[in-house]
């Protein structure tokens, strides 16, 4: 790349960062520049290096938003960009370069990501607690996979998918704190563009999020939402017109972009701290693997008592009790008669003398 007068560009994610720190759109950086908004997106991911005059411009725009420097020479870094630089992994770091532990490359990711993911999970769900909680739990499914996920082509990604999901999950509606709805924006225009947004199917509203918000192409939003490219443009342009349709102003996608941005950023949206988030996903991941082990034990402690008490062999069932008919009524007890009187006489005299004795006799 050849050097203009504003001095060598910063790397592609860097360029971004500048941007974003100072709350510009692709849009607007496009409009200075003099260049569509799609060649900003290329520099960006690093696909085309600016040249000509466009590039020397974008290139002043770019030192423009660097801090200064200091006194030593060296620019003023702010926690965040000091985290993004350093969030590579051990075996992705240059040699030369030491290795982040796996702690401080998910503090630097948490630390670059959070921010932003928590103000598009608002624009999804309107509930300010809900994208707070979305995106802590999506980076405590990535700490407990972070071996996967820091190999990742795109951590961040990965991390927003996983965030979306949670967020437009439909079991929320069921839970108690999210029955009655949340204080809507201020501002009368934020609150008819969120209702808008929440009017969309979650298909729709993901899809305008993640390209009209976030920035990304077709190709990588139809990716996103496990859909075609042109199922994705069609769910892009039929959310467009439903939102125009409420919000007139917005129909052009430039004024429709810079208002996502700025809906976002109004809303005080904070989350918690990347220590918190990883201890909390750890108790989490131990409570899970106890009531596991548990679960387990309990399976074959119930095994073992079938087994243990099953029988050996077939023992036939006892048939069912039946009732028996044609048995004669008991006579009832009455007077004897002489003939029964004597009877009973000879029998008693017998039973006391005794029958007699028998002797063999000589032939």
């Amino acid at each position: 790349m050849k050097q203009n007068p504003a001095g060598p560009l910063p790397p592609p994610k860097e360029r971004r960062r500048l941007r974003e720190a100072s709350s510009l759109t692709q849009t607007q950086v496009a409009t200075r520049v003099g260049v569509s908004r799609a060649t900003v997106r290329a520099w960006e991911r690093g696909r085309t290096v600016p040249s000509g005059p466009q590039g020397a411009a974008y290139a002043r725009l770019i030192a423009a938003l660097a801090p200064p420097p200091t006194a030593d020479g060296s620019q003023e870094r702010t926690n965040e960009e000091y985290q993004e630089k350093r969030s590579i992994t051990s075996a992705s770091a240059p040699p030369g370069l030491p290795s982040l532990t796996p702690d401080q490359a998910f503090d630097a990711l948490y630390a670059f990501c959070a921010p932003a993911l928590v103000r598009q999970a608002y624009l999804l769900t309107g509930r300010r607690e809900l994208a707070r909680e979305a995106v802590e739990r999506a980076f405590q499914l990535a700490w407990q996979q972070w071996p996967e996920v820091a190999r990742d082509r795109d951590p961040g990604g990965w991390i927003r998918s996983t965030a979306y999901e949670y967020a437009l999950s439909p079991w929320h509606r069921f839970r108690r704190r999210h029955r009655s709805p949340e204080a809507p924006p201020a501002d009368p225009a934020d609150r008819a563009l969120l209702h808008a947004l929440l009017k969309l199917p979650p298909s729709y509203r993901r899809t305008l999020v993640l390209y009209d918000g976030v920035g990304l192409d077709l190709p990588e939003t139809a990716a996103e939402t496990e859909a075609s490219t042109p199922a994705a443009a069609g769910r892009l342009t039929r959310a467009r017109e439903a939102v125009a349709a409420q919000v007139p102003e917005l129909a052009d996608p430039a004024a429709l972009h810079r208002r996502l941005t700025e809906l976002a950023s109004t809303e005080r949206l904070r989350a918690a701290q990347p220590t918190t988030v990883r201890t909390v996903g750890e108790r989490r991941n131990i409570f899970w693997t106890q009531a596991a082990i548990a679960f387990t034990v309990a399976i074959v402690g119930a095994t073992a008592l079938t087994l243990r008490t099953a029988p050996t062999h077939y023992v036939p069932p006892i048939a069912p009790a039946q009732a028996v008919h044609g048995v004669p009524v008991a006579p009832a007890m009455g007077p004897l008669s002489p003939t029964e009187i004597a009877l009973r006489a000879k029998l008693h005299g017998a039973a006391e003398s005794g029958p007699e004795r028998l002797f063999p006799a000589a032939r």
